[in-house]
């Protein structure tokens, strides 16, 4: 992937801005973007290993959620892979971590601490985002958190969390995934 496919791609697919702003950012034209993101989105799916079951994603999410709730950090550790990163976007409009967390150990811990501080008025719900299982968080029947998961073979790579107020308007509103 160049580096503008990649620039394009994360700013638009992962970090939901228009493709407007990003050609700001990147200095070329919206269209031009679109163009620059479409290519990385096949070559992503390119490299992505085929010898994943469809269904497999959805179980891996579904059993880090259960995990998760549990507050089981070693089964956390046994769905993340050792060198699986995570990264939050907050916008700075709302509190994530400040820097990708990087290794499956510190990724467990991390999502074990924040499953403590949990509130009983929060659900979290297997739901699809980006075209891919995920989970989003609602707090008194508001969206909070959306949390996007790249998995390879039967282990979570990497964990986006969107908590920017801003990008999660659309899931708010009822309009569902962006």
């Amino acid at each position: 992937m160049t580096p503008a496919e990649r620039v394009a791609f994360i700013l638009h697919d992962v970090f939901c801005h228009p493709f407007a702003e990003v050609a700001e950012i990147v200095g070329r034209t919206p269209a031009a973007c679109r163009q620059l993101a479409s290519s990385a989105r096949r070559r992503v799916r390119a490299a992505q290993p085929s010898a994943t079951p469809a269904a497999q994603p959805a179980r891996v999410v579904r059993d880090f959620k259960r995990a998760w709730e549990a507050k089981d950090i070693a089964a956390l550790i046994r769905l993340l892979d050792p060198d699986a990163t995570a990264t939050g976007d907050g916008g700075g409009l709302a509190v994530t971590f400040s820097r990708p967390i990087e290794g499956g150990e510190q990724i467990a811990h991390a999502w074990a601490e924040l499953a403590h501080r949990r509130t009983d008025d929060m659900a979290l719900l297997e739901r699809t985002v980006n075209g891919q299982p995920g989970l989003v968080a609602e707090q008194d029947g508001a969206v909070v958190t959306v949390f996007a998961f790249q998995v390879t073979g039967d282990r979570i790579k990497h964990i986006w969390v969107i908590r920017n107020p801003e990008k999660l308007r659309t899931w708010t509103t009822g309009a569902g995934a962006p």
